[in-house]
């Protein structure tokens, strides 16, 4: 390596993809698309993300297994370091913007040592055309994928590192070729910073019917956010991350990131068609023709692709539009009990945000396989969350009553018994339960409650057989479906323990009456 100082340097996206091959980081697909693969480091490292615990953001932080604590001194150390390291090679820099508000956003400087992650940055985020036109103070990213970081020397707990430090308004990401680490950084930094502008930060995509009707789809990576967002009926906002103020849902970036696995033209047009020249896939086999296989997961079953919202026919040009009339929970199901659509009121809206029930799929979390257990993700993003629950529950039960919003809980997992014994419901099931949703085709509709659950339901749904809708009559054996509710019913209650909310809340949720 030579000690010889270089440059960081501010190219074109067309410059950022031929840089990027000529430095073989990656190849051309057959589609158009930048490929390349980035070893073990193929989804997030939820144990190597920190935050910097300093006096003035201390106290205001959920400290634990999501928020770990990283000394100061440390991260001036680290971040000297690599900022070192970085000097002795070329790097790259694209200044972006997260967040499409004409105030609420935050400018940003990433510099990268390699040429594909400007280059994926520069497609995840916005790609202003003046940039910090209000003159705000200005984010720094700092990101070298082959750092090798010593945890003995330097805190962290791999050879790699996610570092966010609010004080210093820096992201350092050390020793980490996904590209995911970039974006759910700044995903993180804004969790934090809106609260205070009385804005609603959300892990969620967002779109709008024929009649102007904005949904909001919450869910964890794998749920569908992406796949039911990107519909050829409606105009897409976006597909991840989205700030909800008095008036307006917004947008935090300018591009997509969804999940290759298993994608097809007929399922997934759009996903589908916007993979081209100035897009990149991530960790997708490439065969001998440098075709794109996205059926084979012998790299990972967290194969991504981002693309532009240039990329999408009919996206919102705005990047953002009014308050949502539709808010719809995702939840992927593992047991078979959970109806595929549920009615929700104001009370058992709180519950399911609060509980945020699902399973983590596609090894979206470094060390996690296949979907074998369910989880609790507090707001349906409590890996991204600084802050305590209550603080985004509430945000959100305050815009819900002001605007009437409608809420639905979708469920996009199992039916007709569990994780390999039943069948997943088709993705054409479950868009055609959403677009019923959103042409208040389920407004004012009779319903039955389901035991157990606590759950209304709709008796039909255009389109739908309607045996699909009430989850026991899809069960050959009753007893197991009882026994499955009965254990999921329990999840429910003891994860809810943790929550200090009204009883009305807690009556919302699954129990059985005594």
């Amino acid at each position: 390596m030579s000690n010889q100082s270089q440059e960081s340097i501010r190219i074109s996206t067309d410059q950022l993809i031929d840089a990027a091959v000529a430095n073989k980081e990656g190849i051309i697909a057959s589609n158009g698309a930048f490929s390349t693969t980035t070893g073990d480091r193929s989804s997030r490292s939820p144990e190597d993300r920190f935050i910097v615990k300093e006096a003035h953001t201390e106290d205001l932080i959920e400290w634990g297994e999501v928020n770990r604590p990283f000394e100061r001194e440390k991260f001036n150390s680290l971040w000297d370091k690599v900022e070192s390291y970085l000097a002795k090679r070329s790097s790259y820099i694209s200044d972006v913007h997260v967040g499409a508000h004409p105030e609420h956003y935050l400018p940003v400087q990433v510099t990268t040592e390699t040429a594909w992650h400007s280059l994926f940055a520069r497609l995840i985020f916005i790609s202003p055309d003046n940039f910090n036109p209000l003159n705000k103070i200005k984010w720094e990213i700092l990101s070298a994928a082959n750092y090798e970081c010593i945890p003995e020397e330097d805190g962290t707990n791999s050879e790699g590192c996610i570092v966010i430090n609010f004080s210093e308004r820096k992201v350092l990401i050390a020793g980490m070729k996904y590209a995911g680490e970039l974006k759910k950084s700044m995903f993180s930094v804004q969790n934090f910073l809106l609260t205070d502008e009385d804005v609603l930060p959300m892990h969620c995509s967002a779109n709008i019917n024929k009649n102007s009707n904005v949904t909001l789809f919450f869910g964890l990576s794998g749920t569908g956010k992406t796949t039911l967002s990107a519909d050829l009926k409606c105009s897409l906002i976006g597909d991840d991350e989205h700030g909800w103020s008095e008036g307006a849902v917004f947008n935090f970036e300018g591009g997509c990131y969804a999940k290759t696995v298993n994608l097809s033209k007929e399922n997934e047009p759009v996903i589908y068609n916007a993979i081209k020249h100035g897009s990149v896939i991530e960790n997708v086999y490439i065969d001998d023709n440098n075709e794109p296989d996205y059926s084979n997961i012998s790299i990972s079953e967290n194969g991504r692709c981002c693309y532009p919202r240039s990329h999408i026919e009919n996206a919102v040009k705005e990047n953002a539009a009014g308050e949502p009339k539709i808010i719809i929970f995702l939840t992927c199901d593992l047991t078979g009990v959970m109806p595929p659509v549920s009615i929700l009121s104001r009370e058992s809206a709180a519950y399911h945000f609060l509980s945020g029930y699902t399973a983590k799929l596609g090894s979206t979390e470094r060390g996690a396989g296949a979907p074998i257990q369910s989880t609790f993700s507090t707001c349906f993003g409590a890996p991204f969350f600084p802050r305590p629950a209550s603080v985004y529950a509430d945000l959100l039960m305050k815009r819900v009553e002001k605007f009437d919003s409608k809420v639905f809980l979708v469920n996009t997992g199992w039916t007709g018994g569990p994780y390999g014994v039943g069948s997943r419901f088709d993705i054409p099931i479950t868009r055609r339960i959403v677009n019923a949703i959103q042409d208040g085709e389920l407004n004012n509709v009779e319903t039955l409650k389901i035991p157990g659950l606590n759950l209304s339901i709709p008796k039909s749904v255009n389109g739908v057989n309607s045996k699909l809708l009430n989850p026991i009559k899809n069960w050959d054996d009753k007893s197991k479906y009882q026994k499955q509710l009965e254990d999921l019913v329990s999840q429910f209650q003891e994860n809810f323990k943790k929550y200090d909310v009204n009883q009305e809340i807690v009556s919302a949720g699954p129990g059985f009456d005594d």
